[in-house]
């Protein structure tokens, strides 16, 4: 749109009042410290060249005012600026960007945070990617299954034997295990995942889990063994939710644990920190498998994370220490591992 002569020149006027308004001001301020000073040095000294003075003073006015601006500029202006420009890259979608944390002493920590913080956005932003090509690489395979037999059958190839029926029927229930962790992770993320909180003892919870996968351990030659230290210990939580962690953990343990090895379980109380007059309940849940390498070991609780990169194994979505992870997040509590190669891994959960 152009602009018309009128409101160009009332444009240039107000510039121009504008400049000279600034540069009066700066006359008057330059002379007035003159002045000033010419007033000083003729009461206390014997200098009475007032030229000296009005010609020497903005001088020196002018250099120092340059300098206090040159350091102001090179301790705060400086990195704030590369501040602006790396959040101006951020915000253009650029999250490899990172302000240098060694130009400025004055915000060295401020750029320390800021860089992690936006290390961690890189990396969500990297897991929402993948998690699109991972979730089409889980359906891939049984939906081709699937079509697969039904095409067959259709077309005379395969005879609708309970055979062929039942394969489908597997990747159909795999699908739907598949679909259901999806369910359960995204509303446990999001906080909107219903708990059901009740009062039971602890040790039920274990017995009942080491009833559940006594006869799994039995058959793979695997000393399942627990060790609680209250029996009458009492825990409040979601009772379905917390065995729901407890049997993903055990059975990630089983199936890495070779036959002659120990996987066990312990239960006790510790002081709570947070709580003077209360204490936390830790199970920890440990097994002499083959253990986690120490680069993968940050991102086992990561949505479709396996140890095997082949991922040839189907039997698990890979979404079971993700669920894990925050079901115990939505119960208040903590989750770590810890694993050392060759010697095996250990869980350990804090409620």
């Amino acid at each position: 749109m152009s602009i018309s002569p009128p409101s160009r020149t009332r444009r240039v006027s107000r510039a121009l009042a504008f400049t000279l308004f600034f540069v009066i001001s700066a006359v008057i301020f330059v002379g007035g410290i003159a002045a000033l000073l010419y007033l000083l040095f003729s009461q206390y000294t014997n200098i009475r060249n007032i030229w000296i003075l009005v010609c020497g003073a903005p001088v020196v006015l002018v250099v120092f005012v340059l300098l206090t601006i040159f350091n102001l500029y090179t301790r705060y202006g400086r990195p704030l600026e590369e501040l602006f420009n790396t959040i101006n890259k951020i915000e253009e979608g650029d999250l490899s960007a990172r302000v240098s944390e060694k130009n400025s002493d004055m915000f060295s920590d401020l750029f320390k945070r800021f860089n992690k913080m936006v290390g961690e956005l890189e990396r969500a932003e990297q897991q929402r990617r993948n998690l699109t090509a991972d979730i089409a690489h889980e359906l891939r395979t049984p939906l081709h299954i699937i079509q697969g037999n039904l095409e067959g059958i259709v077309d005379g190839v395969y005879q609708p034997t309970p055979e062929h029926i039942n394969a489908t029927l597997d990747e159909t229930r795999l699908l739907t295990r598949l679909v259901n962790d999806l369910q359960t992770l995204s509303l446990a993320e999001t906080g909107q995942l219903p708990l059901h909180p009740t009062r039971f003892l602890l040790a039920d919870l274990i017995q009942d889990l080491t009833s559940s996968f006594s006869s799994q351990a039995s058959s793979q030659g695997v000393d399942l063994r627990t060790n609680i230290a209250d029996p009458q210990q009492e825990l409040t939580a979601d009772y379905d939710r917390l065995n729901q962690v407890l049997s993903n953990l055990l059975s990630n343990a089983l199936r890495h644990t070779p036959s002659g090895g120990t996987v066990s379980i312990r239960a006790e109380s510790i002081p709570d920190d947070s709580r003077n007059t209360q204490y936390a309940t830790r199970i920890a849940l440990h097994d002499t498998g083959s253990g986690i390498p120490p680069e993968d070991l940050p991102f086992i609780f990561d949505r479709f994370w396996r140890g095997d990169k082949s991922r040839t194994e189907r039997n698990h979505s890979g979404l079971g220490l993700a669920i894990a992870k925050q079901l115990i997040h939505a119960h208040g509590g903590k989750i770590e591992a810890q694993s050392e190669v060759g010697k095996g891994t250990t869980f350990i959960i804090e409620l």
